[in-house]
């Protein structure tokens, strides 16, 4: 009934598995790829005509992870996977990235690719693993795919590279000094595709050395797909690439003089107008028969991008007149608004974004529910793009997979700069509002998150700047790196890559080529470059902050303190009765986690010290020759009994409250009144001994030995 082909190597530290015959027979391609005993089922389908007048490629993919795969129910109302969770979503855009530019050039008929974990171990991340299933059906389904493809990951220990590190070597890298790289690679037999990394102020040569020890990982699992292939694949799909050369040179002829003076123009806005009154006047020139044709916008393209790009290549000028290595003007604000914790207005050029960062306490961490376990996160970066931004109309909705990527690459450049939890016990959340974009839109976000957090008084170990970098290509092997593109060089060029770091190193690496043709030379220059671009960026921000940012009046004050384990439970009390009453007296916020790390918020400082004093007596040890003060709780013949810290009781024997003797301790105490007391000791028993006779009941200070001789004899 099943015509299974199953293919298996040794990868690393475990075995890979790619499997197809036996599920989903009715997908163009279908493949179960198995890492350990993380599976990923990867289905793909296509359409096999182009919808009439589609003029752009509907490639889809869907990343799903089922909680059943690692054995957990969902949590929520409703204990059913609902909209995409952010892993999921950044997941599936590291799968669509390298594989979109692999489709033949022309092919424009619908794509789905779903891939759904099945399986997770807790140990492999089945995000590598959904990587190579996508690839590996799509390579059996007979779609015009010039793949295949695979992916890695990349840790670096000890000045070591570590091929698919564990899910939790990955985890919390910034609390784990010895993992300085969590790098993705895809790629294929002869070239890198796509890079995505977080880092820990790793420099260039680093950086490209990962990146190609990835690319030799990732050949024995290319191998693997071509040999499953070999006895699986079905027939290739009938498509030829449409000739549309007459077309061009239709467009050329009627546009090309135009369209080149509108590129020449330097202002965005008017460069826009420009270039859409070129595409008019060529389509004023061409016949009917012309003007329906399917692969109009792909010659109105073919024609820009000619323009643009020769003019860069052959003589190093760019449409807004810089030069291939200039930045454009930067201006760097901070203390924008009044009543938040820390704001920055950050404009290069015709990009900019306001940056607002708010400080929270524990109860504003974010809780996430994830395939490997619960966890929560004390720093947050959402990133926002109005239509507006870029002089549109269009719908305002939740915030779509760009953005929710964008804000993540911006997140991984600044995660390596925060302080400890230990050091800045606040929750951190950043807001990029993008107001203007012409590119770059996330590296913009990147240098205003940094500022802002400087300016809410955020101790960052050092400041981090983004630039993004493109690259043209052409067919006789010539090249320009540009150094922080424009929204058109993104558009029209072969490689977004963008780079953030602190002045020592890089925190982030995020690549992506459209073009199989990018040598380890090219990519040397351009992590050079872009070195360069992002310390005059550093440079320009510093003159924003010009000396440390007070802390906000707004934001609340945090002190943390350490306690035994041993001593939480006393500090919660039966049913959490005690450490409501330290709230409820104190007018403090306290959160106790289960190291014993407990932080105490308030505005106010006395609240914050009241809440702290309560603890501390509760967990505290009292210490043998201190003074405290006290009050009597009972009085007994032979002596009173004392509260003297926190509900620790002690006996003051009769013979130690004065230096005389008394009938009975009532003749000096009565219950309820304040003392102070010394700490003798303890006896044989545990029991606390105190002493009143010598301390100064009114200072509270300890009778030298001297004046008690004296208080005796007069005693006498």
């Amino acid at each position: 009934m099943f015509d299974v082909t199953k293919k298996s190597i040794q990868w690393g530290e475990e075995t890979l598995t790619l499997e197809t015959g036996k599920v989903a027979r009715q997908a163009d391609g279908s493949v179960i790829a198995t890492l350990g005993e993380t599976s990923v089922m990867a289905n793909v389908t296509f359409a096999k005509e182009q919808k009439p007048g589609q003029d752009f490629f509907p490639l889809t993919v869907h990343y799903q992870e089922k909680y059943y795969a690692a054995g957990k129910v969902p949590g929520g109302f409703f204990k059913r996977e609902a909209r995409p969770t952010e892993k999921e979503t950044l997941t599936a855009r590291l799968i669509d990235r390298p594989i979109r530019p692999l489709f033949v050039d022309g092919f424009k008929n619908e794509v789905l690719v779903m891939c759904t974990v099945l399986s997770h171990d807790l140990v492999n991340d089945p995000d590598i693993v959904a990587m190579i299933a996508a690839s590996a059906a799509l390579t059996l389904s007979g779609a015009p795919f010039r793949g295949p493809i695979a992916g890695c990951r990349v840790g670096y220990t000890d000045g070591e590279y570590v091929l698919n590190p564990t899910v939790d070597d990955m985890q919390d890298l910034r609390l784990n000094p010895e993992q300085r790289l969590d790098l993705v690679v895809a790629g294929t037999k002869d070239a890198v595709m796509m890079v995505e990394s977080e880092a820990y102020e790793l420099s260039e040569a680093e950086m490209l050395g990962a990146v190609t020890f990835a690319h030799e990982q990732i050949q024995p699992v290319i191998d693997l797909i071509i040999s499953l292939a070999e006895e699986a694949a079905k027939e290739p799909f009938e498509f030829t690439p449409p000739d549309y050369s007459a077309l061009y040179e239709a467009v050329k002829a009627a546009g090309e003089e135009q369209m080149r003076a509108a590129f020449a123009i330097t202002d965005k806005q008017e460069r826009t107008a420009a270039v859409a009154a070129a595409r008019e006047a060529i389509k004023a020139a061409l016949t009917e028969e012309q003007l329906e044709d399917p692969n109009l916008g792909s010659a109105m393209k073919k024609l820009e991008a000619g323009i643009l790009r020769g003019d860069v290549v052959k003589g190093g000028k760019r449409i807004d007149g810089r030069s291939t290595t200039d930045v454009r003007p930067i201006v760097a604000e901070t203390g924008l608004l009044p009543r938040t914790h820390g704001s920055a207005l950050f404009t290069r050029g015709e990009t900019q974004a306001l940056a607002v960062t708010t400080l929270g306490t524990g109860d504003d961490e974010q809780f996430v529910d994830a395939l490997h376990g619960n966890f929560k996160s004390n720093f947050l970066l959402h990133y926002n793009f109005p239509p507006y931004s870029v002089g549109e109309v269009g719908r305002v909705g939740p915030p779509g997979r760009r953005e929710v990527g964008h804000g993540k690459l911006a997140w991984r450049a600044l995660q390596a700069v925060l302080p400890a939890p230990t050091d800045f016990p606040y929750t951190i959340r950043v807001v990029s509002e993008i107001t203007e974009s012409n590119g770059s839109s996330s590296m913009a976000s990147v240098c205003g998150g940094s500022l802002s957090m400087m300016d809410a008084g955020v101790p960052l170990k050092a400041p981090v700047a983004g630039v993004a970098m493109g690259l043209i290509l052409e067919e006789d092997g010539s090249y320009a790196v540009l150094t922080d593109i424009l929204g058109d060089e993104d558009h029209l060029g072969d490689m977004d890559f963008k780079v953030a770091g602190t002045e020592n190193g890089i925190t982030s690496l995020q690549m992506d080529i459209k073009v199989a043709g990018i040598t380890p030379e090219i990519m040397e220059k351009a992590l050079a470059q872009a070195k360069d671009g992002r310390l005059h960026i550093l440079n320009e921000m510093s003159k924003a902050l010009s000396e440390t940012a007070e802390f906000s009046i707004h934001a609340p004050r945090i002190e943390t303190m350490q306690i035994p384990t041993d001593k939480i439970r006393e500090v919660i009390g039966s049913g959490g009765k005690v450490i409501r009453e330290i709230v409820e007296t104190s007018g403090a916020k306290v959160d106790i986690n289960d190291d014993g790390i407990i932080k105490i918020a308030s505005p106010n400082a006395e609240a914050i010290q009241k809440a702290y004093d309560m603890i501390h007596s509760i967990v505290a040890e009292p210490e043998e020759g201190k003074i405290y003060t006290g009050k009597v709780v009972k009085i007994v013949d032979f002596g009173a009994f004392v509260n003297f810290f926190g509900k620790r009781d002690g006996l003051v024997h009769v013979s130690q409250i004065e230096n005389r003797r008394l009938n009975h301790p009532s003749d000096v105490l009565k219950e309820g009144q304040e003392v102070k007391v010394k700490l003798l000791g303890f006896d044989d028993r545990g029991k606390v001994r105190l002493s009143m006779k010598c301390v100064d009941q009114e200072t509270g200070e300890e009778i030298a030995p001297e004046k008690k001789e004296k208080k005796e004899e007069s005693a006498e």
